[in-house]
């Protein structure tokens, strides 16, 4: 486990140590190395209030046992809000980049995966990555924090008719600009230079819609950017790897599948 920033933290706030020991924790990035070229930068789900061990370690491991390197990024979370989350996924990518020889990684061959709001984050950085979020603070920040390709699982993708409450609520308040839900509905901010992206979803969630993939996917194909999708008519939200579900479980291979057709492994 490694600190994710330097002597600069962006945003970061003294005074939220007394109000929650989890927010404040110094963002983290931890690596499972692999013997290969290509490398997974995990954003754990959790609604922006939390991080899932289960949608970033054991993605992690699993990816490793693929042969893929994987990073788990332990960003910042509520009382944080915008910018201090994405700022965190920006830096990820930027430090992996920037470490590719360290690690033996191909800086063409760097994607984000995330689950649930940890898919917003992804897609945050997918659709972002060319906006100044903050200020450089070291020559880790003069390298590029745009994706090669996009993961996202179960992601939330809006922030009006679709969205997820909680995650809204924590990243850019309850009573967020009309702006600032148009920023963060990711959908809206597509381009033709998007990277390539692999999405599930499962038809039943009853926390996160699957519109949200389903908007983003549409997006995707209006500027004819590649992207596969999946959707599952059975499962709840928050499955993970779905091991006990073998019918959702499948997203596993095909993810393996789509990963070498990119040449990303």
């Amino acid at each position: 486990m490694e600190n994710l920033w330097n002597d600069v933290i962006p945003y970061w706030n003294e005074e939220f140590i007394e109000a929650d020991e989890t927010a404040v924790r110094k963002p983290t990035i931890t690596a499972y190395p692999a013997n290969s070229k290509g490398a997974v930068i995990i954003f754990p789900g959790g609604g922006y209030v939390m991080r899932a061990d289960h949608e970033g370690t054991a993605y992690a491991k699993w990816l490793q046992s693929i042969g893929l390197t994987a990073f788990v990024v332990e960003y910042r979370v509520a009382p944080y809000k915008h910018p201090a989350e994405i700022s965190d996924a920006m830096r990820a990518v930027k430090y992996v980049r920037y470490y590719a020889d360290k690690y033996g990684i191909d800086k063409d061959k760097i994607a984000v995966m995330g689950s649930s709001a940890g898919g917003h984050l992804a897609a945050s950085v997918s659709v972002h990555y060319d906006k100044k979020m903050y200020e450089d603070t070291d020559e880790i920040d003069k390298e590029s924090c745009k994706p090669n390709a996009t993961i996202l699982c179960y992601p939330v993708i809006d922030m009006f008719e679709y969205r997820h409450d909680g995650s809204r609520q924590n990243l850019i308040g309850e009573r967020a600009l009309h702006s600032d839900k148009e920023l963060m509905s990711l959908y809206k901010h597509v381009t033709p230079n998007t990277p390539p992206t692999f999405i599930w979803h499962t038809s039943s969630d009853q926390a996160v819609p699957v519109e949200n993939s389903l908007m983003y996917a549409d997006a995707l194909s209006k500027v004819q950017v590649s992207y596969e999708m999946h959707i599952y008519p059975i499962g709840s939200h928050g499955l993970g790897l779905a091991d006990s579900m073998p019918h959702v479980a499948q997203w596993k291979d095909s993810l393996e599948k789509w990963i070498k057709l990119n040449d990303l492994i």
